[in-house]
């Protein structure tokens, strides 16, 4: 920010011409001041809340010395040419005018060309400028994510029969991984030391690598990886749209001036992408809020469409998270967030609304295989809200039937005033979110959503933040980290059946066999079950054991015996011994499994020997 400062006998001086679309609705008459400082102000690009009351404070300062109480803030553009967006300056000129209360302050209109006279005093303090900055330019943080690190948070457990005592008193004898994400949070310390077991398996199992050309934390997904990931992202869609859900398709990027995302950014945390373009600040999403608020900011709504459900499936959204928090699945800089927010008339139609999304969320974790023991919870709340709504709190706690985290803040500094999540532990003692709903009381007045209500008032609506599963990439991670604690303490790791790649694998014994496996594949390809066949010129033993690498349920080894019966001979992963079946009980058996699942044909040539080497 530069400021030219003088202290003036008079200034008059009159508006005569609208220099810029968004100028200020003013009707135009001269104004004539005397005995006034006056502050002549241009605001750049790059100038936040804390440079505008910077500001301010140095020219009370000074004209406290001077011995003058009345101000005249004059927006003037021509002191740089790297002047911020107008909404920008305008909204830091009032900030400004706003925190200079105990002056008499008046303020020249923005975005007028104007004429004016002015006539500066004679003594050595009249005449003097200033230059204002952020003080520290090292990263791209908003100053609200150097606030957030200061927040003061309560922490305690509270147990299902609704006892909460501050947690490290708690005795977790009997919740070690509760120990471990109150110890993770509270603590606030995400680098990791070393990669955890899912790395290595995501790239044995060709599911998805490091991309070196691109970004860090930005990964390419091979046949397998993208099947797996197309199918969660199916049935969290489907699960989301059986509840309510309306799908909507948003931007990636976003002008980073645009009114609602300059009042965002100068409130909560983000450390977004910026890119410049066509001379636009523009940013990537790093969560669907943006683009859903902007779309119901255009609704007509009475408080008969609510709750009014908006769903995206984010692929992508992005966030500059820190080179050290970067590993695998578990934290990106690109990801995919099913995200689904719900407008609501007022707090009991919200809470009403997210006990349904609690159980939706439970529901979706359960069916792609992450269970009730798998992870634990988080709430966290206001204390105004918490004495209000406690039978709200407890009741999740008793759902989940064993302790949780409270993080508690005396008073908002966040959009919500509750948010829960569901945390898994993995193999290295690190918590990651996975479902996760919010009650935000904020965003609504924010980006002017509003629907009339039954006395024909305006009212803005409340909003939930729900995502069910938590981003898709986390929930891959989370399957690959619970097969690598099967696998250390003895059991075979493997994916539900509806997510494995290949569910049934044909071995011919030899050439001869060749074409009925192939028939046979065909049939089971009609119901929807997806076969491959392993035709390589290799050993049968050692294409058995690569089938068992590849974490393959189903193997039908077929030879002369297989070719002469009405029966199949499985190889069960789950089981020791082959078993007899008929064709029918196996795909039963299959169909099963597989129900109320998305489908999804086979990624790959049926036939191995048509497959390149994956090489990771």
């Amino acid at each position: 920010m530069r400021i030219l400062q003088l202290h003036c006998d008079n200034i008059s001086y009159e508006a005569t011409k609208k220099e810029i679309k968004s100028a200020e609705d003013i009707d135009p008459k001269p104004v004539s001041i005397d005995e006034v400082v006056v502050c002549f102000v241009a605001v750049e690009n790059g100038d936040d809340d804390n440079v505008a009351l910077d500001a301010i404070s140095q020219i009370k300062e000074s004209m406290e010395k001077i011995g003058c109480k009345k101000l005249l803030l004059y927006p003037y553009a021509h002191l740089s040419s790297d002047l911020s967006a107008p909404s920008t300056a305008l909204s830091l000129l009032k900030l400004m005018e706003i925190n200079s209360s105990e002056l008499e302050v008046s303020r020249a209109p923005f975005g007028w060309t104007k004429s004016y006279n002015v006539k500066v005093k004679g003594h050595p303090l009249a005449e003097s400028s200033k230059v204002i900055t952020a003080s520290d330019k090292k990263e791209q943080t908003s100053t609200a994510l150097e606030s957030e690190s200061k927040i003061k948070s309560y922490w305690f457990i509270l147990s299902p029969d609704g006892t909460m005592v501050e947690f490290d008193k708690f005795n977790f004898s009997k919740h070690k991984k509760l120990e471990i994400l109150a110890k993770y949070e509270s603590d606030k310390k995400r680098k990791v030391d070393e990669p955890p077991p899912h790395v290595a398996l995501m790239k044995k199992l060709a599911i998805a690598d490091y991309e070196s050309a691109s970004d860090h934390g930005n990964m390419r997904y091979f046949p397998n990886g993208r099947l797996i990931k197309g199918l969660l992202e199916q049935f969290v869609t489907n699960k989301v749209k059986e509840y309510g859900g309306y799908e909507v398709e948003t931007p990636i990027m976003y002008d980073s001036h645009h009114p609602s995302m300059e009042s965002y950014f100068n409130r909560f945390p983000a450390r977004q992408y910026n890119i410049d373009a066509d001379g636009k600040k523009l940013f990537l999403r790093f969560a669907a809020c943006f683009g859903q608020f902007l779309m119901a900011h255009d609704f007509q709504m009475s408080y008969k469409n609510l709750p009014y459900r908006l769903y995206e499936l984010t692929r992508y959204s992005f966030r500059r998270e820190q080179s050290g928090e970067l590993v695998g699945l578990r934290r990106l800089r690109a990801f995919t967030m099913p995200d689904c927010h719900a407008f609501c008339k007022d707090i009991p139609q919200a809470i009403s609304e997210f006990r349904k999304r609690f159980d939706l969320s439970r529901d979706v974790l359960s069916n792609v295989g992450i269970k009730h023991e798998d992870y634990e919870m988080a709430i966290r709340f206001t204390e105004d809200f918490y004495n209000e709504n406690k039978d709200l709190i407890l009741e999740m706690v008793k759902k989940l039937d064993k302790p949780v985290l409270i993080e508690m803040w005396k008073e908002r500094f966040f959009y919500f005033v509750l948010k829960w999540e569901f945390n898994y532990v993995d193999n290295s003692g690190k918590a990651s979110a996975l479902s996760t709903d919010q009650i935000d009381v904020e965003n609504g007045k924010r980006y002017g959503i509003e629907f009339v209500d039954e006395n024909n008032s305006t009212i803005n609506p409340i909003i939930l933040h729900n995502s069910p599963s938590g981003a898709i990439e986390r929930v891959m991670y989370t399957l690959l980290e619970k097969c690598a604690t099967d696998a250390k303490e003895g059991r075979k790791p493997m994916f539900p059946l509806w997510l494995a790649p290949t569910q049934v694998r044909i071995i011919p014994l030899t050439d001869d066999f060749l074409e009925f496996s192939q028939k046979l594949s065909e049939k089971l390809t009609a119901q929807n079950i997806r076969v491959d066949i392993d035709d390589r010129n290799e050993s049968i033993g050692k294409r058995i054991r690569e089938s068992e690498k590849e974490w393959i349920r189903y193997v039908l080894v077929i030879g002369e015996k297989e070719v002469g019966s009405e029966n199949l001979s499985v190889r069960d992963r789950t089981q020791r011994d082959v078993r007899e079946i008929s064709f029918d009980n196996f795909v039963e058996e299959i169909t099963k499994q597989n129900d109320g699942k998305p489908h999804s044909t086979l990624n790959l040539p049926p036939l191995l020997s048509k497959r390149p080497i994956i090489q990771v």
